[in-house]
């Protein structure tokens, strides 16, 4: 594995050359497979989502492979919506009127951390990159 985009507390590639037995490596691979990650092209590990939060159920996600434009997704109780990082359109999903102000507010004032974020999870050659934060 070429690259990671992983935690920089744990290499794979490390441990996988110093497992002594099947055991060892079934156990690493155990951890891949609950892990959330996936290959990206040929040889490169990537997260298949970054968990910006999580509070009392309250979720927000940015994956990194993903479609435009740039998005992050809340998800809750009563809420399963997707928004557009830039402008916090509301491009798919549920969420009460409330609710929606009160992301907008939120998210006015944490847009340039999303961006951010965004820009941090974004592989090569994925097919949304980075957002100029300059011209956002």
């Amino acid at each position: 594995m070429s690259e990671h985009h992983t935690s920089p507390d744990f290499d794979f590639d490390n441990e996988i050359t110093r497992a002594t037995d099947l055991g060892d490596l079934t156990i690493l691979l155990e951890r891949l497979l609950s892990s959330n990650l996936a290959v990206w092209e040929v040889d490169t590990l990537i997260h298949i989502k970054k968990l910006v939060d999580e509070v009392r159920g309250l979720r927000i996600e940015i994956y990194p492979n993903e479609h435009p434009p740039p998005h992050f997704h809340v998800r809750g109780p009563s809420i399963a919506a997707t928004f557009d990082i830039r402008t916090c359109e509301l491009l798919q999903g549920a969420i009460q009127g409330r609710e929606q102000r009160l992301v907008e507010w939120w998210h006015r004032r944490s847009r340039g951390q999303l961006i951010r974020l965004w820009n941090s999870t974004r592989p090569a050659n994925c097919p949304v990159g980075p957002i100029d934060e300059e011209a956002a």
